[in-house]
């Protein structure tokens, strides 16, 4: 069978009826081609081009080949993926992307998925501390790659808006074009993400400019990959937009094919060893700079050099993050068990390994070292244990205090942001803790208790309850999730919870607790495993499911929310991004809530 043939485009940046005219041209000259991959910015960056934009998602014009794109920002953006989130047709585990229109699909927060035999990644949006629903990539997305970049399939297309920061070290820049070695358009993380999941190829748009990067070799494996980064269609400088490949999918390709290795080949840009800077450089660095040596935590070869001379050898990224190391006593990075115990505690990996990190407020893990006591007293300083950028923590400037509904000594309630229906509540410790499970378990006296107000409630409004937790292996601060349903819904939760998690492959671990909440709670701490992510739901009878993330699996982080939203006719309202509202109609929706749970409130 023929290879696939691909086309790959920048950002277009709304200018569809250029690029499906220079597509069909391709097409019908050189094609047929079986797919196109559009990276960078794909809605207009102007009102001008709405009305190009409707033709095509209202049908009025045809798409001719299937389309994929991971730009979903720009103008028009929001109406129209609302409206894609919306359609019943969406709903579900859409790895392989949500349908626009006839042959356009959207590939939304992060996945993988095979076509015509390839495999492909992808990490939608770009950086940002916006918390805007659509055009930004979140730390799911990138917890779910790096889980990906776990398994052992080889990925053949690696799909992301920006540039991976570092792209140039250990290439030939003699002939770089202007605006490449910016910052602009470039993205630390996607470095990082690239580093770990080691794809042949890597497509970004966003820079503006063509560029093909030499072949760069990968540590601890034997290919190479080859970067691409894209023009914007229809740019003045006539640079290259549209690009064509054909590559036999890895699952195909023979050992020694795979291991082939150009000529021109470099070593990887992200293992870059640090070097001595001169006091005068150092100077000139601004301090919020990111240094393209970060990266080093990623070179595990045989030649690697020890560094500094009287602080120890660095720590191994594997082994710290998840407990083992392939490469064992021959890994030349130490393997430190303190330092695996203070990752499990959400310490940050650079802060632990070189006492800072670059990217200072917006890291998502703690930039202090955590006592094993410290974990679980509530009544130790707070402040020192919690991330400053924290939604979920009582002292950060970023909790949303009007949703709060009622404090105790160790947990407190408040209204989900972005409900999936009314009264969805979620029970949070006030201790910043990744999840409920790590908690002494002295303290889920008071859990249980708010967990029984919650099913009084509820009753008393002729409803059943729902509790489900997540459990990321990179969470911050944990929440447990209380969503009511109707007394006719009830029954049919454990199969709606059990046909989801078969389609994916997976199967849950069931357990009767015949109500008795400490019973459930201490089953869940047997089966609870640090080094993986947890998922757990807990049932009106008194059934508990529960699943293990192990490296092989792909377990979406909003499964509750989107098995429930199925479950009650809801799947317009299965993203919270969707389902946001303004502070007004959430202060409204609190003191409510207030009023009608004032008798079964247990701190009063």
């Amino acid at each position: 069978m023929a290879p696939p043939r691909i086309l790959l485009c920048g950002d277009v940046l709304g200018r569809l009826n250029q690029l499906f005219k220079r597509v069909s041209s391709v097409n019908k000259s050189t094609g047929p081609f079986d797919a196109l991959f559009c990276v960078g910015q794909f809605f207009p960056d102007s009102a001008d081009r709405l009305e190009e934009l409707s033709d095509y998602v209202d049908g009025r014009s045809k798409v001719p080949i299937p389309t994929y794109f991971v730009g979903d920002y720009g103008v028009g953006a929001p109406k129209v993926l609302s409206a894609a989130s919306r359609n019943p047709d969406n709903q579900g585990f859409k790895m392989d992307g949500l349908k626009i229109c006839e042959n356009l699909y959207w590939l939304k927060g992060s996945g993988k998925f095979k076509l015509h035999g390839l495999c492909v990644v992808y990490l939608s949006g770009r950086q940002s501390s916006s918390g805007q629903p659509f055009g930004t990539y979140t730390q799911d997305d990138i917890d779910a790659l790096r889980a990906l970049a776990e398994e052992s399939d080889l990925v053949d297309l690696f799909l992301t808006n920006e540039w991976p920061s570092g792209v140039l070290n250990r290439a030939d820049t003699s002939e770089v074009l202007p605006g490449i070695s910016d910052s602009f358009g470039s993205d630390p993380v996607v470095s990082e993400l690239v580093a770990e999941i080691k794809p042949r190829y890597h497509f970004a748009g966003t820079k503006g400019v063509f560029y093909a990067r030499e072949p760069y070799s990968n540590s601890e494996v034997q290919h190479v990959t080859r970067f691409l980064g894209l023009a914007s269609v229809g740019n003045k400088d006539k640079q290259k937009f549209i690009h064509a490949i054909s590559p036999t999918p890895a699952s195909s390709m023979s050992a020694s094919e795979i291991c082939v290795k150009p000529p021109n080949t470099t070593l990887s840009p992200y293992t870059v060893v640090e070097k001595p800077v001169h006091p005068k450089e150092a100077e000139k660095r601004p301090n919020n700079s990111v240094s393209d040596t970060q990266y080093w935590r990623y070179d595990v070869s045989n030649k690697r050099q020890k560094q500094g001379d009287g602080d120890g050898e660095k720590l191994c990224f594997k082994f710290t993050s998840s407990g083992s190391c392939s490469r064992g006593e021959k890994c030349n990075f130490r393997h430190d068990m303190d330092a695996r115990e203070q990752c499990l505690r959400g310490v940050c990996f650079d802060f632990i390994n070189k006492g800072k990190c670059e990217r200072g407020p917006v890291c998502n893990f703690k930039h202090n070292l955590v006592d094993e006591g410290e974990k679980f007293s509530h009544r130790r300083n707070r402040s020192e244990n919690r991330s400053k950028e924290c939604w979920f923590c009582l002292s950060s400037p970023n909790v949303e205090s009007h949703l709060i509904l009622t404090v105790g000594e160790n947990y407190y309630c408040a209204l989900a942001k972005g409900p999936l229906v009314q009264d969805h509540v979620l029970i949070i410790p006030i201790e910043h803790c990744p999840n409920t499970l790590s908690l002494d378990p002295e303290l889920e006296s008071e859990l249980g208790r708010f967990r029984n107000a919650l099913k009084m409630y509820f009753k008393d409004l002729g409803k059943e309850v729902v509790f489900y937790e997540w459990v990321s292996r990179h969470g911050t601060h944990a929440n447990l999730q209380a969503v009511p349903i109707p007394l006719s819904k009830a029954s049919a939760v454990q199969e709606a919870f059990t046909s989801a998690a078969e389609k994916l492959g997976c199967k849950f671990e069931s357990f009767n607790s015949n109500n008795n909440f400490f019973k459930g709670r201490k089953s869940l701490r047997t089966q609870f495993d640090r080094r993986m992510s947890f998922f757990y739901v807990e049932l009106s009878e008194g059934t508990i499911l529960s699943h293990s993330d192990e490296d092989s699996e792909k377990f979406p982080v909003q499964f509750g929310r989107e098995v429930l939203a199925g479950l009650l006719n809801l799947t317009d309202r299965a993203d919270w991004r969707s389902c946001k509202l303004s502070k007004e109609d959430e202060i409204k929706m609190a003191e409510g809530f207030k009023k009608r749970f004032e008798e079964f409130d247990l701190t009063n």
